[in-house]
């Protein structure tokens, strides 16, 4: 059975209306969750896809309460075990946060590449230097399946272009 969760920004705007009556933190295998109280409902903090948020480190979920504003809470670590593993749902939880991590510092690199390959075309075309083959002729040679023709073209470009 799937449990309810609040999400962070609901949370947010709960504190800032000043609704939430108590924050709940509960030691658990592998970390910390939080359960916040609101009117007569009390639930967990939600991570992605609706699972519950555990906090491996106790001062991270104290960092992140004292942000959101509460700096009062109670603390209940009857279950916690840091010697258990987090749940298969939480290890791939991080594990698809490592992949999204690693996806974007890839396409950050393929961007500033990319970026600077765009630049380098632009100065080179801008170059007085660069002799400009006229789109007719490579066409005509493309057109007619002329390798040698288009050899030709792209040689007395590079030449030109040395000098």
């Amino acid at each position: 059975m799937a449990t309810d969760t609040i999400t962070h920004e609901t949370v947010s705007q709960l504190v800032e209306a000043g609704a939430i009556r108590a924050a709940h933190v509960v030691g658990q295998k592998g970390g910390w969750g939080v359960l916040f109280k609101y009117g007569m409902t009390e639930r967990p903090l939600a991570a992605q896809r609706g699972n519950v948020r555990v906090f491996k480190r106790f001062e991270t979920i104290v960092s992140y309460l004292r942000e959101m504003g509460i700096v009062q809470f109670d603390v209940d670590a009857a279950q916690y075990d840091p010697s258990a593993p987090l749940s298969a749902s939480s290890q791939s939880n991080a594990e698809r946060a490592r992949a999204q991590m690693k996806a974007a510092h890839q396409a950050a690199a393929y961007d500033k590449w990319f970026r600077a390959e765009i630049s380098a075309a632009l100065a080179e075309a801008d170059d007085p230097a660069t002799v400009k083959v006229a789109h007719g002729n490579v066409a005509a040679a493309l057109r007619s399946g002329d390798t040698a023709a288009l050899r030709a073209l792209a040689g007395k470009t590079k030449r030109k272009a040395r000098a």
